[in-house]
């Protein structure tokens, strides 16, 4: 299967200023997802989309492959996906094709390569349209236990049960997205203009160190969990 490694980073960062190429440990953010992307060898290209001259540089010097995008699609509200429809469509008009994209966004620094390399062994073997990392709902926030307001303006189960599952025990496990990483079909991608589509296989990494870097209180803490790797 012929995967393209596509990695988003824009500069106009304002939780942390031009975190993608903010020094962590030394070295910028955005190699701690180049570096384990190459070096798993999954990925027909690597290639990393940005509005941003500097860190396209900076991601040519690390060894990926880099192109601008325009601006409208680096804005604080732009879809991702719009993102990954413009590199693909972008690549189709030079004949270039690939089978399906892997997504790696740069906030998690943690994400090893051995998981890279599990998720796309896991996904070329189901036939499923996309595979997503997912984390565990505490069993206190499963939908199952939660209410919204309905139109009456009072409280009913979030799932549309009628009877509350009164044991821990007896909840089905749920789960929400980490977004380490995304793996999607192409023709998925352009024809349903979707990340997702209808099968959507899933690896539960809950048990797998994670940090997801959006503010300074989340760089902080990225900056303890590297000093106490040292």
């Amino acid at each position: 299967m012929k995967i393209l490694g596509l990695i988003p980073a824009r500069g106009g960062s304002k939780g942390v200023p031009r975190k993608n190429i903010r020094l962590l440990n030394g070295k910028p953010l955005i190699y701690y997802t180049i570096d384990p992307a190459i070096r798993t060898e999954v990925f027909s290209e690597i290639l990393v989309s940005t509005d941003d001259k500097e860190i396209a540089a900076v991601a040519e010097e690390l060894g990926a492959k880099a192109r601008l995008r325009p601006a409208h699609l680096a804005t604080d509200t732009s879809p991702t996906l719009d993102t990954v429809v413009h590199v693909l469509q972008e690549y189709r008009s030079r004949g270039v094709e690939f089978d399906a994209v892997c997504l790696l966004q740069p906030t998690n620094p943690l994400r090893s390569g051995e998981l890279i390399r599990d998720s796309v062994k896991r996904f070329e073997s189901t036939g499923a349209d996309s595979l997503i990392t997912v984390r565990r709902v505490p069993h206190e926030f499963n939908p199952h236990w939660t209410f919204e307001q309905n139109n009456d303006g009072f409280l009913e189960i979030a799932t549309g049960d009628t009877d509350i599952i009164p044991r821990r025990q007896e909840l089905p496990p749920a789960y929400y997205r980490d977004g380490s990483i995304y793996l999607t079909r192409t023709e998925v991608i352009l024809e349903k203009n979707s990340l997702y589509g209808e099968r959507v296989d899933f690896l539960d990494v809950t048990q797998e160190a994670y940090l997801n870097i959006d503010t300074m209180d989340d760089w902080e803490q990225a900056e303890r969990v590297f000093a106490d790797q040292r």
